[in-house]
């Protein structure tokens, strides 16, 4: 469908401000790399609390390869998995894939740290030793800005270390693809991304041949959706803490499910369950183009990582990972990692693998109620060439409660109410276990 302008004519070259007027935006920050005028910023928006880019009018050509690129208005899931792939997936919820795993490092301190696992950190650094990649696209928490992810390129096994972790805030990985497409020639890399960062890149490699050429593996993190800026002042709001005293914050780590960390410039140091930090509370910081993804166990990656969130494996205090293995290259590099006992794997059965991700069906079979809802109020929807289950009607009412309180989350004034919500939650637990 052709974007119009004012006078009713067709905009033969859409750029990204589009996507911005349209509140579609991802933040993932693919635009800012791929202009080739260099004419786009990533400005973080005070009032929603998540990065948008900013067009340079003056450098703009209107060449519109930003708009090309971005995963914020479409993803052609068909088009993409017949050239990633081949083929359409059998599997409507996990996408294609060879093989699916549960599995965790050998390395104690790799798995520890990490946010379950360790399988991504031990990958990544077994294909930078092996020469398989020359650098990995990563994110680390910045030092100079605590509380702002930076996303970087890893060339080393400490810099790799250094990026583990989940970080629970907006992330714009790609505007580090900057780094990959001003690389030597013959460079190879990986790259780490959630669902909207891997759909910016693939649609951008379908626009750079160089890009593509330069990006051998592309690992994706099973994603609900993010939390925007506002969750972690919320955060310290409740701790009581300033968010100029703190001096480094870790979402996850120390174990599983892990803790956060909280360091002070004080030398002051907090280590707070997650279970005890993302409750409902947390969770209702959520970007509104997050609740029109159709992808959590991002299927358009080489290989995907999530938690492992099984009956068995409660007691597991070190934590393993769920693995979708998508491709040759993949596999193979899993299956030599476990023959040198890097890593340890085991089979699990694609049902099994869905049971351990409850919103897997969120992201599915929901998503026609949320979409409902912003056609109802005149909102423009992203495109998917994707087929989506019909939705139950109590579907509805749980849309209409999402977007309650992410509302009241946008609201400082009304953070308060939050008493409310966790009250509601314990009543709700209660009855089921009656």
């Amino acid at each position: 469908m052709a974007i119009m302008t004012s006078d009713n004519l067709p905009l033969q070259n859409p750029t990204i401000n589009e996507v911005v007027i349209n509140d579609l935006c991802t933040g993932c920050g693919t635009c800012v790399s791929i202009c080739p005028n260099e004419a786009i910023e990533l400005t973080v928006d005070g009032k929603k609390a998540i990065y948008i880019p900013k067009l340079n009018e003056d450098k703009c050509n209107n060449c519109g390869v930003c708009y090309k690129s971005c995963s914020g208005h479409s993803v052609n899931f068909k088009k993409l998995n017949l050239e990633i792939f081949g083929k359409e997936p059998d599997n409507v919820l996990l996408g294609s894939y060879i093989d699916c795993y549960t599995g965790h490092a050998t390395d104690y301190d790799i798995r520890y740290n990490a946010a379950s696992g360790g399988l991504v950190t031990q990958l990544l650094i077994f294909a930078l030793e092996e020469g398989i990649i020359d650098g990995a696209l990563v994110t680390k928490m910045s030092k100079e800005h605590p509380l702002e992810p930076e996303p970087f390129i890893a060339r080393t096994k400490e810099e790799i270390i250094e990026a583990s972790k989940s970080k629970y805030c907006p992330v714009p990985a790609n505007i580090a693809l900057k780094e990959i497409l001003e690389s030597k020639e013959d460079e190879k890399f990986a790259v780490v991304g959630l669902p909207c960062h891997i759909h910016g890149i693939r649609k951008a490699e379908l626009i750079n041949n160089g890009l593509k050429e330069k990006i051998i593996l592309h690992a994706g993190i099973f994603c609900v959706h993010t939390i925007n800026f506002s969750g972690s002042e919320f955060l310290l709001q409740r701790l009581k803490i300033e968010r100029n005293e703190v001096k480094k914050m870790n979402y996850r780590g120390e174990g599983w499910p892990g803790s956060m960390l909280i360091e002070l410039k004080s030398g002051d140091k907090m280590f707070i369950q997650i279970s005890e930090y993302y409750d409902t509370r947390f969770g209702s910081f959520i970007p509104t183009r997050c609740t029109l993804c159709s992808d959590h166990a991002c299927e358009l990656a080489d290989i995907s990582f999530g938690d492992a969130w099984l009956p068995e494996l409660a007691n597991d205090i070190l934590g393993k990972s769920i693995i979708i293995s998508r491709n040759e290259l993949t596999e193979e590099i899993l299956q030599s990692m476990v023959s040198r006992k890097i890593i340890e794997l085991n089979e699990i059965d694609s049902g099994k693998l869905a049971q351990s991700q409850g919103m897997l069906r969120f992201k599915k079979n929901r998503l026609k109620t949320r979409i409902f809802f912003f056609k109802l109020f005149g909102k423009k929807i992203p495109s998917y060439n994707q087929k989506l289950p019909r939705p139950k009607h109590r579907d509805y009412l749980m849309a209409m409660w999402l977007y309650l309180w992410i509302f009241i989350a946008s609201k400082r004034y009304l953070w308060g109410l939050f008493t409310i919500k966790i009250w509601m939650a314990k009543w709700i637990s209660y009855f089921r276990l009656i």
